[in-house]
């Protein structure tokens, strides 16, 4: 035995390969760590990548606003324009020439029938009436004095028939004088309010100047024109819904007081009367408004906002919200999907749909332009479209 490697039987090389396992020992350990240190900055990336990404992705989701397809009874409606008129109307005017010599109206002023309202200078014309009375009362004295006579057979039958006959022409120049002096009196002809009066004291009129106007009020007029193909639903004495622009918010009720019997060989419109009670005389002759006639029973129908419609070439559509499970923190998700509509009548800011949608079904209202088929969508309804059966625009 080697007496460098063995001394009292141990072997002197131990010493030597206890650092070398250490070594091989610490290398591992290093590795064993570097690859763990490895794994965990790789899943930190790794969430790190998820979660951009998802965050990118709900950054992408369009916000919609949504309403809810409703069920309610609906009428359908013939809508017609038309202008208002007076019950009662004219613009009065003198019969005669003349010189105003008295107003007795104040302009806008409600007057009743029978008022006089201006005069004419008759002067001239009461004197000739003077004249032509006492011209009439002699003749009547002569025929009294001829009767008395023809009884003492003092003068001929003739003699009286002559006087009669004189007498008769004196009276009919008297009434006629008396008609014309009445006809320099302008007078109502029915209750009603004045409108602004045209003349002034001392004006020259020619006959039939206008002098002022005269509208009854209550009641009113409407008359407005519809189509053929909806007066077989229209009938005398049905209720009427009015609304004009001077009286916003406000609908006045009135009913059909008459059809006309001829329908117009040009548009093939025929006119129709609506009678309205106006006692607070807001509407107006010559006003613009609108008349709303209800035609059939009302029936059922599916309903949605105006602006839930999409409409294409290809036909109508609308944005059917539904959910589409949950998010990481457990919160629904909603997508759309495209669904064909057949659209029917529409009132204000509502439209019927006859096919494709029932009643409870969430559509999108708003936020369409970015839509497409299953894509998910954020909701916020904190601002929606009008959704009003009978809108009014507001005063600016």
């Amino acid at each position: 035995m080697n007496d460098t490697s063995v001394i009292a039987g141990r072997d002197t090389r131990a010493p030597t390969r206890r650092p070398r396992v250490w070594l091989r020992a610490s290398l591992v350990l290093l590795f064993l760590a570097l690859v763990g240190g490895g794994l965990v900055a790789f899943h930190q990336f790794k969430s790190g990548i998820i979660s951009q990404v998802v965050a990118g992705i709900q950054a992408q989701r369009p916000t919609v606003a949504t309403a809810t397809a409703t069920s309610q009874p609906w009428q359908a409606e013939l809508v017609a324009s038309g202008t208002l008129r007076a019950a009662r109307g004219a613009d009065l005017a003198a019969e005669v020439a003349g010189i105003v010599d008295q107003v007795h109206i104040d302009s806008g002023t409600d007057v009743a029938a029978g008022t006089v309202l201006l005069t004419l200078r008759s002067a001239e014309d009461t004197a000739k009436l003077a004249q032509l009375q006492a011209a009439a009362d002699l003749a009547a004295t002569t025929y009294a004095r001829d009767v008395k006579q023809l009884r003492a057979q003092a003068v001929s039958q003739a003699t009286v028939d002559a006087d009669l006959a004189a007498l008769r022409g004196d009276q009919a120049q008297v009434a006629a004088q008396r008609a014309l002096i009445d006809q320099k009196t302008v007078r109502a002809p029915f209750a009603g309010r004045l409108g602004i009066r045209q003349v002034d004291v001392g004006q020259f009129l020619a006959a039939g100047t206008s002098i002022v106007t005269l509208q009854a009020l209550d009641p009113i007029d409407l008359d407005v024109y519809a189509p053929q193909s909806a007066i077989g639903a229209v009938r005398v004495g049905q209720h009427v819904q009015v609304r004009t622009d001077s009286a916003s918010g406000a609908d006045f009720t009135g009913t059909v007081s008459a059809i006309d019997a001829k329908t117009d060989a040009a548009s093939r419109m025929t006119q129709l009367r609506i009678s309205l009670r106006n006692p607070d005389k807001r509407l107006l002759p010559g006003m613009f408004a609108t008349a709303t006639i209800g035609i059939g029973a009302p029936v059922a129908r599916v309903t949605v906002p105006a602006t839930a419609i999409s409409f294409n070439p290809y036909g109508s559509l609308v944005y059917v919200v539904h959910d589409d499970g949950t998010d990481a923190d457990g919160k629904p998700k909603h997508a759309v999907r495209q669904q064909f509509v057949t659209t029917g009548d529409t009132r204000g800011d509502q439209v019927t749909v006859l096919k494709g949608l029932s009643a409870g079904d969430q559509v999108v209202v708003a936020g369409q332009l970015k839509l497409r088929n299953d894509i998910p969508v954020l909701i916020d309804n904190s601002v929606r479209p009008s959704d009003d059966a009978a809108p009014t625009p507001a005063d600016e």
